[in-house]
């Protein structure tokens, strides 16, 4: 597995655990580092994401809740919600990145951490963010 990828899982485990305790990204990088991680790999990139995250996390949920409207943002599952967070944030602000890695990364994500449905949705909604944003 790539630094990328295990730096994408260890962002969304750090940004759920965000969501839950609603620690700072400061906060829950601390406890992450120290306590969780089995490993180091990838934690340049996974500190980008999540430092970079905390600080367009309003734009970021704004730009979901645009393009969701049968669903609101605080309804969504955990798992979905931080999912689709941490791609919008690499959507929008890492244009390094293709949209198309980020959105099979999301997936694959959705598939392991989320429930039946979750790829699916992710995809849809991902899908359309990437085209609101004009990332091709």
């Amino acid at each position: 597995m790539g630094s990328r990828r295990k730096g994408r899982e260890a962002a969304l485990q750090i940004l759920f655990q965000i969501d839950v305790s609603e620690h700072s990204a400061e906060q829950a990088l601390r406890n992450y580092w120290a306590t969780l991680a089995a490993t180091r790999e990838g934690e340049a990139f996974t500190d980008a994401l999540v430092r970079g995250w905390w600080d367009a996390r309003e734009d970021v949920d704004e730009i979901i809740r645009n393009v969701s409207q049968h669903w609101r943002i605080e309804r969504m599952t955990r798992v979905d919600r931080n999912i689709l967070r941490l791609a919008t944030y690499e959507l929008k602000a890492l244009p390094e990145i293709p949209r198309r890695v980020t959105l099979n990364e999301a997936v694959e994500l959705a598939k392991r951490f989320g429930a039946e449905g979750s790829a699916g949705f992710v995809n849809g909604v991902l899908d359309r963010i990437a085209t609101d944003l004009g990332k091709e």
